[in-house]
């Protein structure tokens, strides 16, 4: 089994900054693309940022310029370091990791999700 455990988020004025970490723990033996995903009520779910292995990055339009994302590979962690937020930021954020398992196949994990909210 693999547990993806976020923490950070909160509320938080426009313009103001926040930062997610998503750590990944259980049977790995090895992580490839990490990255966060989000949903807004009444939108679709959506990619924000994505980060590969090999650390790679790609954004979603709407954050490029004010979300940056990293990840420490010893520590199995992806961190979103968010600035510069908008009201319309606000979303429940989640983790994703694929994860290859010491005696298995490629699986996607999901974090439970941490909610973002962005006062105007």
């Amino acid at each position: 089994q693999v547990q993806l455990v976020e923490s950070g988020g909160g509320l938080v004025q426009a313009g103001g900054s926040l930062g997610l970490s998503c750590v990944a723990s259980g049977s790995i033996f090895s992580i490839g693309t990490m990255g966060w995903y989000r949903q807004a009520p009444g939108k679709q779910y959506e990619v924000v940022a994505l980060v590969t292995s090999t650390y790679t990055t790609d954004y979603a339009d709407s954050v490029k310029g004010r979300f940056a994302i990293s990840r420490d590979n010893a520590r199995n962690t992806v961190y979103l370091q968010m600035n510069k937020l908008k009201p319309e930021d606000s979303a429940v954020y989640y983790c994703h990791a694929s994860v290859l398992p010491p005696q298995g196949t490629w699986g996607d994990y999901w974090g439970q999700g941490t909610q973002v909210t962005v006062s105007s």
